[in-house]
């Protein structure tokens, strides 16, 4: 069987840096922070009371209804799948051959607590009928699939901080295997609320720099002491080659190949070793049917974890082999804080561009390189370069690891 030829044409995010994906991709190559202190009277009370929250509110793009009956997660889902649908021409397709796939880490926690406190301080009959659809998991996916009437299939994978990344694979499968010739396809979460920074802090997986919460985010440096929560959502429209050169649709690039593997080492930490990320980058590099030296660029996960940043160089060092030193690697988390579900679409996405415009964009706060990481980290100013070919990291609780490759269009 042949195998078909994937296709980015569209591209659309709502995140900490802006509300648009080109306003947030030139904020990135400036090098902005997203964090920001939170100014809620709840997050005073917290261990750590900064994140990087939306700098747009979903609502001014929302009508008022359509806001009303969606969890934020969903309201940022749909924000950022709108852009990306208009952004590849809203493409005239066939219901029956569109698909979608929008993922969520957490999903409708905002309000399934909100909902509960209804309950408890109001009464049963002051809850909201729309409860269920906001807080089930595939609540974006669906609120994205209703918006577009897509019936070819409407899903929603969970795989924690891999989640945005396996919705990218899972669409490049369908359009593979023939069941969609179109498939829109990415990320949102939005958890900015006392009990989930209360969990991830009690973890000590947060930053506690709360005085200066734009160097908190910091991949790969000596003084990383956790990830900044954020918030949003980043949505790519894939076509087939075929789907899109039919109808003269601009392509951003290929979407090569995919993989994905699953450490089975602990439920919130990664392998030491990095040998289950190592073999998703291999895997997602022979899918795409190139060698590693091919590769001239490496979006990390990098959380800004100790424990994370290390092993997901062990990991590139593994599957690049000698390639590894010629690699121009970037964090983008250390502008953008970490959007959980949301964060490997938005750094898909991020890649795209970076294979389209030739340029790196650079690591912010990494002022002390970590001896152990030992990889070419682009910093303090973005790195102009061909970028034929590059690979986008996300790994997530659970032990999950997800790698895509991305080519430049023909």
């Amino acid at each position: 069987m042949t195998v078909r030829d994937v296709v980015v044409t569209g591209l659309g995010a709502t995140t900490p840096l802006a509300g648009t994906m080109p306003a947030t991709w030139t904020a990135l190559l400036e090098g902005v922070s997203g964090a920001r202190p939170l100014d809620a009277p709840w997050a005073a009370d917290l261990p750590v009371h900064f994140a990087a929250s939306a700098a747009e509110e979903p609502t001014v793009r929302l009508d008022e209804l359509t806001a009303r009956t969606l969890d934020r997660s969903q309201q940022f889902a749909v924000v950022a799948a709108d852009e990306a649908w208009a952004d590849a021409g809203t493409p005239a397709i066939d219901p029956e051959r569109l698909a979608v796939v929008v993922s969520t880490g957490i999903g409708g926690v905002i309000t399934l607590l909100e909902q509960y406190d209804a309950l408890r301080e109001r009464g049963a009959r002051r809850v909201s009928p729309h409860t269920v659809p906001r807080i089930m998991p595939n609540g974006p996916a669906a609120a994205v699939g209703l918006r577009f009437g897509a019936r070819a299939g409407v899903h929603g994978p969970v795989s924690a901080c891999a989640s945005g990344a396996e919705a990218i694979a899972q669409g490049l499968d369908l359009i593979r295997a023939g069941r969609a010739d179109v498939v829109v396809c990415g990320g949102a979460e939005a958890v900015i609320s006392p009990l989930p920074m209360a969990a991830f802090a009690a973890m000590r997986a947060l930053s506690v720099r709360n005085d200066e919460p734009h160097a908190a985010s910091r991949p790969f440096d000596k003084q990383r002491d956790g990830f900044v929560l954020g918030e949003g959502a980043a949505v790519l429209v894939l076509e087939s080659a075929e789907h899109a050169a039919a109808r003269g649709g601009r392509v951003y690039a290929r979407l090569a190949g995919a993989g994905m593997t699953n450490d089975s080492h602990h439920v919130a930490a990664p392998d030491p070793t990095g040998a289950g990320a190592a073999r998703a980058m291999s895997l997602a590099m022979r899918d795409a049917g190139i060698t590693p030296d091919a590769v001239k660029h490496v979006n990390a996960h990098a959380t800004s974890t100790p424990a994370g940043d290390v092993a997901e160089a062990r990991a590139i060092k593994t599957a690049f082999g000698s390639s590894a030193n010629d690699l121009a690697i970037t964090a983008t988390k250390s502008c953008t804080g970490h959007l959980l579900g949301a964060a490997g679409a938005l750094e898909a996405a991020f890649v795209v561009l970076a294979v389209q415009h030739g340029v790196v964009p650079a690591v912010r706060n990494l002022d002390d390189p970590d001896d152990e990481v030992a990889l070419d980290v682009v910093r303090v100013e973005p790195r102009h370069m061909a970028v034929p070919v590059a690979v986008s990291n996300s790994f997530g609780f659970g032990g999950h690891n997800v790698a895509l490759t991305i080519v430049e269009a023909a």
